[in-house]
């Protein structure tokens, strides 16, 4: 591997703004591992890492001002919602350490040996381990909550696992200090700064996965970019885990009498959520199946109305205004594709939100369209004007597996008359969470949250948000007829760690 310089670059001008570090060698990616599985040992105590997620937390809040002025000199997303973001990242952190606190996650289950049982049931106490050491690739959308400090990480240290992040080229100096913020909190609980590592480049990434010291991966990017990890962590001599969020198109179906109740609140609430962060969220609605008569008119204007009002913005760099606009443009050019709303160039370094139209028949089959079922990153949507119910659902039968999946109904229908339950039936094999009458952006950190779907939306059926999250970092373990003086604290009869537990088929808090 060649050290090539890692520049930060500014995306309003896209001129490099300072030097910020040089690419990993494969030593260097080598020795930052080597450090991470030598840190685990201090992660073992549950109480220090509670106590280091929250200390990371409280000084990630501490730096806000200098974090969040970094974030938007290499992203340009304004320190509106960097601000919020950092708070949400914090909250997260906090979040796992409880979780932490708590022991749920360890799934404690005890039974006690039963000659009377057929076959018999030895002594068997089963809970679950941490994997070892974590890759984790930074997403460029989210420069903190799905970065350095976001919940790959925090959710991976919870569970006791170390961790070795593969900065985002869209934020390298905000990955910089951020990483140091995680070593200072470390070191305040005797933990080594090695329990995070942070390597730069390209190479690094794939040198990273491939490393025999690795034992699971979490990724947020593109569809190329994680099926070629998925795909090496896979061929590796022992392969591992790989968590990875790939891409999403995020489906909503707006019924005939949804649309004739509230069409005009149904388009402005489209053009909020597909323009919301400049288009650049990953749960952005991408495909919209709207009804072809005169209700889906009076939502088209409506839509039309309110993303014309929408500002330019910037994107995150210009590698992905290129593709933006180069998107836009191929599926314009397909016959029977209108642009109500032309989205394209706002300026030498901004990108104005639109929209395309397209009549549904031409996304139920095979064919040249399906170019309008695949994800496009920015400020744009398409909405597929559908004649009848049929042919809506020959358009869903067609969309692969999403992140979120939408169903807007009119009052009875959410009432539980008419097609509601089997809407909702129908778009529950199509995502990992399924909303009715709202919108997919905004993703709530909370313990019965999903953020994960059917490939290609992911490559597991875990979450990346969300307290469950931690499982994804962990493996069960059973002890078969071990003496009480052996087994771990959290495995003992006399449950000394105090923890939740199924003790011989009884749940005990």
């Amino acid at each position: 591997m060649a050290a090539a310089p890692v520049w930060s670059v500014d995306p309003r001008t896209g001129k490099q703004r300072e030097q910020v570090a040089v690419e990993a060698t494969a030593q260097e990616v080598d020795a930052a591992v080597r450090a991470a599985d030598q840190a685990r040992g201090a992660l073992t105590d549950r109480a220090v890492r509670a106590a280091f997620l929250r200390t990371a937390a409280e000084r990630l809040e501490a730096a806000k001002d200098q974090l969040v002025e970094a974030a938007d000199a290499e992203t340009a997303l304004g320190p509106v919602r960097l601000t919020g973001e950092l708070a949400r990242t914090c909250y997260q952190l906090r979040a796992f350490a409880d979780i932490v606190d708590e022991g749920a996650f360890l799934d404690v289950v005890i039974n006690h040996p039963d000659d009377t049982a057929t076959p018999p049931i030895p002594d068997l106490r089963r809970y679950k381990v941490p994997l070892g050491v974590v890759a984790v690739y930074s997403a460029s959308n989210f420069p903190f909550a799905f970065s350095v400090a976001g919940g790959d990480t925090a959710s991976a240290l919870a569970a006791g696992c170390p961790v070795v992040v593969k900065a985002h080229p869209d934020h390298p100096a905000l990955s910089e200090l951020v990483a140091k913020v995680l070593r200072t909190a470390a070191k305040a609980h005797g933990v080594p700064a090695g329990v995070v590592g942070l390597v730069h480049g390209f190479e690094a990434g794939i040198a990273l996965i491939e490393h025999p010291l690795v034992s699971a991966a979490g990724f947020t990017g593109s569809v190329r970019g994680g099926r070629a990890l998925f795909d090496a962590a896979a061929a590796r001599p022992v392969p591992i885990p790989f968590h990875g969020e790939l891409g999403s198109l995020n489906p909503v179906l707006i019924t005939e009498a949804a649309a004739a109740e509230r069409a005009e609140a149904i388009g402005a609430g489209l053009a909020g959520s597909m323009t919301l962060g400049v288009g650049q969220f990953c749960v952005k609605p991408g495909l919209v199946l709207a009804p072809a008569g005169a209700s889906g008119d009076r939502l088209v204007k409506s839509l039309t109305d309110a993303v014309s009002d929408t500002d330019p913005g910037v994107l995150l760099d210009h590698r992905m205004r290129d593709h933006f606009l180069a998107g836009v443009a191929e599926r314009a050019e397909l016959p029977e594709v209108d642009s109500p709303v032309t989205p394209g160039a706002g300026g030498e370094h901004t990108v104005s939100a639109g929209f395309l139209t397209v009549p549904a028949g031409k996304l139920a089959q095979e064919g040249a369209y399906d170019l309008l079922l695949e994800e496009c990153f920015g400020p744009v949507t398409v909405v597929a004007r559908y004649e009848d119910e049929a042919e809506a659902k020959a358009v869903l039968s067609r969309l692969p597996g999403n992140l979120t999946a939408t169903v807007h109904l009119s009052t009875e229908e959410a009432a539980g008359q008419g097609r509601g339950p089997e809407l909702l039936a129908e778009l529950t094999p199509l995502a990992g969470r399924v909303l009715v009458n709202g919108w997919p952006t905004g993703v709530a950190v909370a313990p019965a949250q999903h953020h994960g779907g059917p490939y290609p939306a992911t490559t597991s059926t875990s979450t990346s948000v969300g307290g469950t999250a931690i499982e994804r970092w962990l493996r069960p373990v059973v002890y078969q007829g071990a003496p009480e003086a052996l087994l771990p604290p959290e495995l003992r009869d006399d449950n000394p760690l105090g923890l939740p537990r199924r003790f011989n088929g009884r749940l005990e808090r």
